[in-house]
């Protein structure tokens, strides 16, 4: 057994995948669009093969009972402390806020931790 997807519940659909496949080299998938509920979708696909759904819906609010929004954080593996140093400091560059690091964690990682452009905990990892 494997994890398919993660889902992550959005504000701008377009912002977000413009995020991601700016910085992290996500490939997009065509937009999906249920015009009975109004869900959007794309699924973004990740080297490794992970993918996430950035999904967008009339009504789904921070909390709601229907789709919320957010995740604890999403994690990608640059494979060196170097690659997070350069990572980072791209993305400070790009505008993106830093919100720790790079540091070495209380268990042991080196790591970063960017927010994406809706405030979501994205961790870059040695």
């Amino acid at each position: 057994m494997m994890i398919d997807h993660v889902a992550l519940c959005v504000r701008d659909l377009e912002a977000m995948r413009d995020f991601y496949t700016r910085h992290f080299g996500a490939t997009s998938g065509e937009l999906y669009h249920n015009p009975r509920t109004g869900l959007r979708t794309y699924f973004l696909t990740f080297d490794g093969g992970a993918r996430v759904e950035l999904m967008q819906k009339p009504g789904a609010l921070p909390g709601g009972s229907d789709l919320r929004e957010g995740w604890a954080h999403l994690s990608f593996s640059l494979g060196s402390r170097e690659a997070v140093d350069a990572a980072t400091e791209r993305l400070r560059a790009a505008g993106c806020t830093v919100e720790s690091g790079p540091r070495v964690t209380g268990d042991g990682y080196y790591e970063s931790c960017v927010l994406d452009p809706e405030g979501n905990r994205v961790e870059l990892l040695a």
